[in-house]
């Protein structure tokens, strides 16, 4: 037999096993190895990268604190912690090994909460979640901002505010747009406030309710499995593992709801005077989030940015998965604020701390303008001619103006991603070459490939080698193809496992570690069910959702080829609510109309709007509901549950790191 250098290695790691069990004997509770000699050059070399030096962030992050909790923790109904920013207590100093520094400033920022005043009858709860609540002061009550993501963490934060401020009712609140993170909590925040929602001003962009609930029910399912790896749900607060999200720590995972507006913002500018205080709204749909506004305070001086602008780079497209984002409008609706509302002299967003001084905000609001639309542009010249998703990502670089400056650094989205985001929004997936136009499927690809590299202990010794010197992006690709063409390969997923961690400890931006150091801990302990969202926890967001629009979800859950060939009707009768629909399936497409068919109907149902939740979420067994009394059924069951059985309703524990 001959001996390659290759075999070589191999042998002399198997007779020493030294590398490996250096690694595993320095890992976390979770497995997370220790930062390698080329991630602790690679982080350190950032230190000369950026200005560290300047410290006005944590100045104006530090300004106007009126009180901060000891201990910020809240539980929800079951006695389980969904917030506890004393988590996050580990992150003070300089940054460790394993953590970026850049994002770990920007995690030191973020750890700094309480309950601030901003200016005089405006103030912020910051930390309470992943985004901020922001109070304005009417002549009789208070007008609020964005009330969170959970009802629980909403309501702790009202609470703690009251203790603090003038005993006030909330008179109005504001949703800024369309994100769960600015809406879920609304109805935590007026049970805490004792407020009656018939009594309160609700404003919000044209177009929020239906962008609100679509998001969050039509694509629920793999957006909220994707959104584990984005937001490091299940990873350790540690120095090797979440340390935040670049836009904040993380999202509180409690219950949400939502309130129907009163009122629409749909042009710019639209005045109003709410509880006496003057808005300027400006509508800036299809920027962020599909519904959206920013508005200006002329008493005040004081410009609330929303989520169009932020103290990081922003995402054109989202890690979690969700429509692209349109750069050239998000640029020029910031262009649009410099002219409209250029006077302020006070900034303040939904997520991060607060800037003062007009020429500073100018400056501010122009860096984040330039920098959506450099990507937009360069994305496109460099397209122009004729380079693919892929080499544009690798080559296109920010201005110094720009890459310098922390605000317009990548902690949320990146550079790279962003760009490809660009081309997508213009060209889709395809990047033009014939190769990728009809691809091997994963799986089949990685057979091929593995074969043609001579093998798993070929790929594996490549593999080792080049994790050694620090080639991490290649090591994700090679291991990869033999992760997917040998699922139950131990040594591969945990030289994989390694190799994320690696890639993670490197990352500037928060979601990017996450989602490598997430992909690293399914590599080791498998998708568990702490991967996904209870579905309970979401009624209070589903029973404002309307109803054609769980339809929708279940005609994407449809076996097409289970179906094919079945014709069948499906009456529902919802007894409470005095609405009635048709189902029916044909070629294999479930359809939905308003109002009963009439004819040939397999089955007519009548039962609550309620149950008809439950047992979407699987809060009540299909099976058993529907050969139980709890609704009346006028036809067939068995037609009824040969329905149902068609319906392929999703767990969310999909595999993402193996086939």
């Amino acid at each position: 037999m001959k001996i390659t250098p290759i075999l070589f290695f191999c042998l002399l790691l198997a007779l020493t096993g030294c590398e490996r069990s250096s690694y595993d004997s320095a890992a976390d509770e979770q497995g997370h190895s220790a930062p390698t000699q080329a991630t602790i050059e690679a982080n350190r070399a950032v230190l000369d990268q950026l200005p560290f030096e300047n410290k006005q962030d944590f100045e104006d992050a530090e300004r106007g604190l009126v009180a901060r909790m000891p201990i910020l923790k809240v539980e929800n109904a079951r006695g389980e912690p969904i917030w506890n920013m004393s988590d996050y207590d580990f992150i003070q100093g300089e940054a460790p090994p394993s953590v970026n520094p850049s994002l770990w400033r920007q995690a030191s920022l973020n750890n700094i909460h309480g309950l601030f005043k901003v200016a005089d009858g405006l103030y912020q709860l910051r930390g309470f979640d992943l985004a901020n609540i922001s109070i304005i002061e009417g002549k009789s009550g208070w007008i609020v901002v964005d009330p969170g993501t959970a009802t629980e963490t909403a309501a702790a934060a009202w609470e703690f505010a009251s203790k603090h401020l003038d005993n006030k009712p909330i008179v109005s609140i504001i949703f800024t747009h369309s994100h769960i993170d600015h809406f879920g909590g609304v109805l935590g925040l007026l049970r805490a406030s004792g407020t009656d929602p018939a009594d309160v001003r609700i404003i919000a962009p044209k177009g929020f309710m239906e962008e609100a609930t679509s998001e969050n029910v039509l694509a629920s399912a793999t957006m909220g499995r994707r959104s584990v790896y984005m937001y490091g749900k299940q990873l350790a607060r540690s120095e090797r593992g979440h340390v935040g999200s670049g836009l904040g720590k993380s999202p509180a995972y409690g219950s949400v709801s939502i309130a129907q507006p009163t009122e629409l913002i749909d042009h710019t500018p639209q005045e109003k005077t709410i509880d006496g205080v003057r808005f300027t709204f400006q509508y800036t749909p299809e920027s962020e989030a599909p519904a959206e506004l920013m508005f200006y305070l002329p008493e005040h001086k004081a410009l609330c940015g929303a989520e169009v602008v932020s103290r990081n780079m922003h995402n054109i497209y989202t890690l979690r998965g969700a429509k692209v984002r349109d750069a050239l409008k998000w640029s020029n609706y910031i262009d649009e604020a410099l002219t409209l509302f250029g006077e302020a002299e006070v900034y303040f967003g939904s997520h991060h701390w607060p800037m003062w001084d007009k020429e500073r905000i100018n400056t501010f609001l122009k860096q984040q303008r330039d920098t959506y639309k450099y990507i937009h542009d360069q994305t496109m010249r460099l397209a122009a001619q004729g380079h693919t998703p892929g080499e544009i990502a690798e080559e296109i670089e920010m201005p110094e103006s720009l890459r310098s400056n922390f605000s317009n650094r990548g902690y949320y989205g990146t550079l790279r991603h962003n760009a490809r985001a660009v081309y997508q929004g213009y060209f889709g997936w395809y990047d033009g070459n014939p190769a990728n136009l009809n691809p091997l499927p994963q799986v089949q690809s990685a057979k091929r490939y593995v074969k043609l590299m001579g093998g798993r202990e070929q790929v594996l010794a490549q593999a080792q080698l080049s994790f050694d010197a620090g080639e991490y992006r290649w090591v994700a690709e090679l291991l990869n193809k033999l992760v997917f063409a040998e699922p139950e390969n131990k040594e591969a997923k945990a030289l994989l496992a390694r190799n994320y961690d690696q890639l993670g400890y490197q990352a500037e931006s928060g979601p990017w570690r996450d989602v490598y150091l997430t992909g690293a801990y399914e590599l080791r302990h498998g998708v568990g069910s702490d991967s996904v969202v209870n579905a309970a926890d979401a009624l209070g967001l589903l029973k404002k959702t309307p109803l054609p629009q769980f339809f929708d979800a279940m005609a994407v859950m449809l076996n097409g080829p289970d179906a094919d060939g079945t014709e069948m009707t499906i009456n529902l009768v919802f007894s409470d609510i005095n609405e009635n629909y048709s189902l029916y399936i044909e070629n294999a497409v479930l359809h939905h109309r308003s109002g009963l068919a009439q004819g040939d109907v397999s089955a007519t149902i009548t039962l609550t709007h309620e149950l008809f939740l439950k047992m979407l979420t699987g809060q009540a067994g299909l099976k058993d509901t529907i050969m139980g009394d709890d609704l009346e059924i006028a036809g067939s069951r068995l037609d009824l549950l040969k329905f149902f059985s068609l319906i392929e309703f999703a767990t969310g524990t999909f595999n993402i790191v193996t086939p």
